[in-house]
């Protein structure tokens, strides 16, 4: 089976951001940039949908996975500007840092088995219903 995968970038990214800390006061350093910045993304950044973030403490590692409506609200993170001045700090403090843009590839029916075309994401609100006929009054007996 070949999969089917059509990328759309107006249906939702997702971002993940690996900080390999190499020791705990780095790692709690992060942790700690984190809450702070979380509350100013929210804020500034248009079409912000969320945030997770993952700890491998044996590892010394922190994964920060972000959910955005689409691409160009990904961009929208360059006006959070104390987003910009955080993202330099684990350079300097001997942080790695790794980072990946995924985008909407497709309903997950029509990915793994070729099914009918879907284009509903997770990362927007349902199409509202289409309005139906109302069904006439039934009495009711008592």
């Amino acid at each position: 089976m070949t999969p089917v995968i059509e990328p759309d970038p107006a249906k939702g990214q997702v971002v993940v951001t690996r900080f390999n800390c190499g020791n705990l006061p780095r790692m709690l350093l992060v942790l700690i940039m984190h809450v702070r910045m979380k509350r100013h993304v929210r804020r500034q950044a248009v079409g912000y949908l969320g945030i997770k973030v993952l700890v491998d403490w044996r590892q010394r590692v922190v994964l920060s996975i972000s959910l955005w409506r689409d691409l160009d609200s990904v961009y929208s993170m360059g006006r959070v500007t104390r987003h910009v001045g955080a993202a330099r700090a684990p350079g300097r403090l001997g942080i790695t840092t790794t980072c990946g843009v995924f985008c909407y590839a497709g309903e997950w029916t029509r990915v793994m088995f070729g099914g009918p075309t879907r284009s509903t994401s997770p990362l927007h609100p349902p199409a509202p219903a289409p309005d139906r006929p109302s069904r006439p009054a039934t009495a009711s007996t008592v």
